[in-house]
């Protein structure tokens, strides 16, 4: 059966909290992820110039088949880390409405006098399990695993998909471009340093030497963080309740289950940051309606 998120609105209309483009997409209105998010579009450039411009695109070298197959394989790898980051920022991860633990919405979702439930004293929302508060976006957030200001969003249950989808791609594209410094080094090495770039030798090795840098920064950080996602998802606990320690109150899924929970149906669409997973998790009917 298939359910699907009923919003639940505040009195007065749409909440425009952490929207943007016309409450088309989320947005956290957060400086420091703004910064951060930046950054990371930033760096992903220097290395588009620095493989493209040094690397793999002047005209002094002769594998082009080399350089042809590597050029597709990396801009295909940044193409997809690019539109996984977006994907991930823009995406709401799971916010429960804000203001809806009222009188009124209590005896609407059919609450009995006596009945226990979890209310947020910070955003005033009846919380789901498994549910947690984010300071930064200042929202209660489904299965939240944790807030991360690299993409400016917290990591959750509508878009924990995107995140490993993201740190997959950017560590490949570490990887794939950690090659292609080691395989120009060697072709500076074995020729000579004015006659391998476009660039005067101090240059080039500074372009390589950071480029080097980036690829073994983003390397390991996002190699340790898609373990982390992929062992949490596995047990079926979120980042956030491995953090607290919190005893399971929930019925665990099988591995199979949580991966489908996250991913969908096993298929290629499983690598695409465009296509949301076909599998919805039942969760509390005060929250979601068939």
């Amino acid at each position: 059966m298939h359910y699907s998120y009923s919003s639940l609105a505040p009195p007065g209309g749409v909440d425009h909290h952490n929207r943007c483009l016309g409450n088309r997409a989320w947005c956290v209105k957060d400086i420091c992820g703004i910064v951060c998010v930046i950054m990371t579009w930033l760096l992903i450039l220097f290395a588009e110039f620095v493989v493209c411009g040094l690397i793999l695109l002047p005209s002094y070298r002769s594998y082009t088949a080399f350089s042809t197959i590597n050029m597709i394989i990396f801009q295909a790898l940044a193409f997809l880390a690019f539109v996984s980051h977006l994907r991930t920022m823009l995406s709401d991860p799971g916010a429960v409405p804000r203001g809806n633990a009222t009188k009124e919405m209590i005896e609407q979702m059919g609450y009995r006098e006596g009945q226990m439930f979890y209310k947020c004293p910070k955003c005033c929302s009846i919380k789901p399990d498994r549910a947690h508060h984010c300071s930064v976006c200042q929202r209660c957030i489904r299965k939240m695993d944790h807030h991360c200001p690299w993409v400016n969003n917290c990591v959750g249950e509508n878009n924990q998909k995107y995140f490993v989808l993201f740190t997959f791609y950017i560590a490949s594209i570490s990887v794939h471009t950690l090659f292609l410094v080691l395989s120009q080094f060697a072709e500076c090495v074995r020729n000579d340093w004015r006659t391998c770039s476009p660039y005067s030798p101090p240059a080039t090795i500074f372009l390589l030497l950071f480029l080097t840098f980036e690829g073994l920064m983003f390397g390991i950080f996002t190699i340790i963080m898609l373990a982390t996602q992929l062992n949490a998802i596995l047990n079926d606990q979120t980042g956030i309740e491995q953090l607290k320690k919190e005893e399971a109150r929930w019925a665990k899924k099988s591995r199979l289950k949580s991966i489908q929970s996250v991913f969908g149906r096993f298929s290629l669409a499983w690598f695409s940051p465009f296509t949301e997973p076909s599998c919805r998790t039942k969760f509390s009917p005060h929250f979601y309606s068939v």
